[in-house]
This record gives structure tokens, sequence and C-alpha cells, in this order.
């Protein structure tokens, strides 16, 4: 045997191993994580394939969307370097209404959070999610959050659920979320603990992890992850993939990919090749074998025509509609590759994810 075919014996051996152990309940530690990608660098195609048969072994053929609407929007003293919202990176020329970004913030009206939750519940979206700047909610903030809930359960359209995202809660804070109607609380990581403080340092990774503890101890559902392609290593996307299972154990994992925006630190910082995001989705998947893995920011400029690979991959859920910053496509051309899969949309998967 020629030594290019032993070395592909060998790498399929290894990536088969690692999944057999998968699917017996195994899990994998952060070295291993490193390790599939290391096998799959140059032929990720064996680590999709079980990264498939894994995500088929926990949700069958089914797949989940899920939709935002910007509550609060821009002027955000916080300084993470790849958000556009944030005041650190806009030039004070830029700082008015036309600009690159909002000196002031824009607050959604609440019909129009109302009109952006009977669009997605129409479209098929499991879950609405109101995403507002800043580092943590004001009372009117928390007041006004509360009540599109109470009004969106009210409204009389397909059913949906309410996730809320802005920002640090205090207990009391998250308490309120959750009796006043908010099913989930969005809060990310972003990166590992050892990255976290090259990309932020107006609040820390313990911050963080304090808002999810109180998010869950008041009821609500979880939903955290990350954002790639920051210039973080394999071994930062490992411990990520690991602080998320053992420590957070979130219900829904977003995965974000940059989408690199002019003006901020990151702006000129090379986009994922989209074999690489498959990468990152499919050793997700591993590492998490029973979590909805949700392909969120990033995805249609980063993947591309590699789109319907995602849930080949392993992923099990998307973002639909618009993001925060950036437009994303129609919802029926996501809809169609969803039936062209073969794939059926839910609003909750056959057995939850645990």
């Amino acid at each position: 045997m020629p030594p290019w075919a032993a070395k592909a014996v060998s790498m399929i051996e290894s990536i088969d191993r690692i999944g057999r152990d998968v699917l017996a309940g195994r899990p994998l530690q952060a070295e291993t994580i490193v390790h599939l990608a290391e096998l799959a660098e140059g032929d990720p195609y064996e680590l999709f394939h079980w990264a498939g048969r894994v995500r088929r072994q926990n949700f069958a053929d089914t797949v989940r969307f899920c939709s935002i609407v910007a509550g609060r929007l821009g002027a955000c003293a916080e300084d993470c370097k790849w958000c556009a919202q944030s005041l650190a990176w806009m030039p004070k020329e830029g700082r008015q209404a036309g600009g690159r970004g909002l000196d002031r913030p824009r607050t959604a009206p609440l019909e129009e959070i109302l009109s952006a939750a009977r669009s997605a519940a129409a479209c098929g979206s499991a879950c609405i999610g109101i995403v507002n700047s800043g580092r943590r909610p004001s009372a009117p903030d928390l007041a006004a959050v509360i009540n599109a809930a109470r009004q969106i359960a009210r409204d009389g359209g397909p059913p949906i659920g309410v996730c809320a995202s802005l920002g640090e809660l205090t207990a009391e804070e998250a308490r309120q979320l959750a009796q006043g109607g908010v099913r989930r609380y969005h809060h990310n990581l972003e990166t590992s603990r050892r990255f976290f403080p090259s990309m932020v340092t107006t609040h820390s990774y313990d911050d963080r992890l304090a808002t999810l503890q109180a998010a869950k101890a008041a009821g609500m559902s979880i939903c955290c992850g990350g954002i790639f392609g920051l210039g973080e290593t394999w071994a930062d996307r490992a411990e990520l993939a690991v602080t998320l299972r053992d420590q957070v154990r979130p219900d829904v994992v977003p995965l974000n990919f940059l989408h690199a925006i002019p003006g901020t630190p990151l702006e000129e910082r090379e986009p994922l090749r989209p074999l690489e995001i498959l990468t990152i989705i499919a050793a997700f998947r591993l590492a998490l074998p029973t979590t909805d893995l949700k392909v969120a920011g990033g995805r249609q400029v980063n993947l591309r025509e590699l789109q319907s690979w995602m849930f080949y991959a392993g992923a099990t859920s998307c973002m639909v509609g618009n993001y925060l910053t950036t437009a994303g496509r129609d919802v029926q051309i996501d809809r169609q590759l969803v039936q062209d899969l073969g794939l059926t949309l839910v609003q909750e998967f056959p057995r939850p994810a645990q």
C-alpha cells in the first residue's frame, strides 16, 4: 500500500473509532476534539459522515428554525472586537443617523416586535429572540421585553416561543423575565476563557458565566455558543465546546462565523473557508451529541453555496431571516432547502435536547 493510501486508511479508522465512541455515549476530551480537526484537515468528509450519523441518532431527520428582532440597536459601550454596534469602533464623524452606526440606540416599537414575531411564526420558526445592545438591561428594558413576550403570547397567531438576549442579568432580573413569559435566555461565551480577554476587555468571562447561572436558576432554557474566525486556535474551539458541555449545559448552542465589518478591529481578518466552518460544526456535533446546534450569524456570507451541507455536518437548526446589522436571505429559500434535503421542520424535536 502506498504511503498516501496508508495515511488515508489510518485517518478513516481513527475518525471511525472516535465516532463510535460518541455513538456509545462516551464524551470527548478537548485534546480528542483537536485531534479530530487535525485528522480532518484536507479531507473532512469522513468527519462529516460521522457527525451526520450522530445527528440522526439523536434528532432523526428533524430541524428547527429560529428568528431574531432587534429590540434595541447600536450605541453599545462594550468593546467586543467583532461587533459593529460598539461605540469603541465608531469614528466620531460616523456617530449619526446614516453613518455606520448610531450614537444613540434605536429602540424598536412594540408593534415592530409583534410583527417580527408573527412573520417568524408564519415561516416556521420555533422561537423569536428579542436582542438588545448594551451590557445589561435597565428596568424599562425589562418591562418592555416582558410586555412584548406577553403580547406575543396573546397575539392569536401561530404559537412561537420568546427568547431574550439582553446582556448581563441579576438573579432578580432573570426571575422577572422567566415569570413574564420569556422561555429562553441567550448569552454567548463567544470563545475560550484563554482567548476571551484578547477580544473583550470591558467585562469578563466570569461575568458571562454568572448571567448564565442566573438565567438557568430562574428556570429559563439556555442558548449559549460562540463566534469563530476571530483568530482563535482549535484548542480554543475545543475548550469552548467542553466548557459548554460540562459547565453551562445549554439547550441550544449557536455557532456564529465572523462577518468582518468595516471599522471594527477585525475588518481585515480573512474569512474562514466553508470546509473549515463545516469541520467546526461537525466537531461540535461530536462534542455535544444531544444538544441542538444552531448555525447562526455569518452563515450566508461564509458558507455560500455549501449552506445545505450544514445539516450533513451535524447542525440541527439555523437562524433565518435578517440578523441584527446584516441582512439574511429569503426565508422561503431556507424552507425549500429543508424540503429538498428530505428533512422535516419542527417546533420541538421528538426528544428533548439534553
